[in-house]
């Protein structure tokens, strides 16, 4: 029987648990994925950490990169004996952050998985921008984490009553999320954020370079186990520090997830985040005259009416309607890369059979 105890620090739980019983039959250990770099994994179990690579199996039955081990998977295991092992699968996921590949590629890259709580972090100076807390808020909405705000960087703030007003701003466009104004300096806000960090809980941190996710855990972690660079004087933002996807275990019990900061997030997930992300537009909507109103010259457009009234910013329509199209467009290029992979499928498992046959003759 698996000594697990060591590994509910780590998140393990009936849940993995109960996926694991039939690798756990064969053998296999379970163990979690803390660090991924240069196709290497450093994964912790309960007889400690190893390095670990894909077995070659794994890699050749996932019909894409989201279905091989991320940052926060649970994963079955081969022990080699030499302080690594080797990963054979990857247990279903609770929850999972995932973005479109940068580039051509219509491909998902998972960002972490069995992630509980997402920090959104956004810094309080010329970093402030709602528009992208939106846009991370629509592709969140699918992970199965909870989101949280952090306005990161409140010591910057010319007082209280500026972070308060900033605040009050981001809230108009959190979709009910929680919004915390930190400052690692002042310490200010910093208690208000152990509530999510608990023993055996996962949090990841998000957010463009700079925003001060490095700063952060460092602090949490009590340590300086992430490099952390002074922000630029020019424009105010920090420069990038993060190079990979890494878990670290907090005193407390908790895990934290750092990621590589994000300029711009490609949106991959988000048609349920559109509705729960804009809500309030939607529901504006629903008491246009029109059914098919595009919210722009109709007559009677209850959205249109909201932006005279003021009650709604122009700027945050003009951000739903642009990541509506975006993820129309979206959903074009993945039915389309759906069908050649399918397509290609075919055309593997044709190939493999006339091998077979043609060895199976000259055999």
């Amino acid at each position: 029987m698996m000594n697990s105890e060591h590994l509910i620090r780590f998140g393990w739980d009936s849940f993995f648990a109960s996926h694991f019983q039939p690798f756990a039959a064969k053998g296999f250990h379970a163990g979690r994925v803390m660090l991924e770099y240069n196709n290497f994994f450093r994964v912790v179990t309960a007889e400690g950490e190893l390095l670990a690579e894909i077995a070659g199996r794994l890699k050749h039955e996932a019909a894409s990169r989201e279905q091989l081990p991320s940052v926060g998977d649970w994963v079955a295991l081969r022990l080699r004996g030499d302080g690594k092992a080797t990963i054979h699968a990857v247990l279903p996921r609770r929850s999972r952050f995932a973005r479109k590949m940068a580039g051509a590629r219509t491909e998902a890259q998972v960002v972490g998985a069995n992630i509980d709580t997402i920090f959104l972090l956004t810094s309080l100076n010329q970093d402030f921008n709602p528009r992208r807390v939106e846009r991370f808020l629509t592709s969140l909405a699918e992970s199965g984490a909870s989101p949280v705000i952090i306005l990161s960087k409140a010591d910057l703030c010319a007082d209280a009553e500026e972070v308060e007003n900033r605040v009050a701003e981001m809230q108009q466009s959190a979709c009910g999320a929680p919004v915390h104004a930190v400052s690692v300096v002042t310490r200010q806000g910093i208690d208000e954020l152990r509530q999510y960090l608990s023993a055996g809980r996962t949090v990841a941190l998000i957010g463009s370079s700079g925003v001060g996710k490095s700063t952060l855990i460092n602090h949490l972690v009590g340590s300086e186990v992430q490099q952390v660079r002074d922000i630029r004087e020019h424009d105010d933002r920090g420069q990038h520090t993060t190079r990979h996807r890494q878990l670290f275990l907090l005193p407390q019990g908790g895990l934290i997830l750092d990621t590589p900061g994000m300029r711009e997030l490609q949106l991959w997930d988000g048609d349920t985040g559109v509705h729960s992300a804009f809500e309030d537009i939607e529901e504006l909507a629903a008491q246009c005259h029109f059914s098919d109103c595009h919210h722009q010259q109709e007559p009677h457009c209850a959205v249109r009416a909201a932006i005279e009234a003021g009650t709604l910013a122009p700027e945050r329509l003009e951000n739903y309607l642009k990541l509506q199209q975006e993820l129309d467009h979206l959903a074009r290029r993945q039915d389309e890369a759906a069908r050649l992979s399918e397509k290609n499928r075919w055309k593997k498992l044709t190939r493999e059979a006339k091998e077979r046959a043609r060895a199976k003759r000259t055999g």
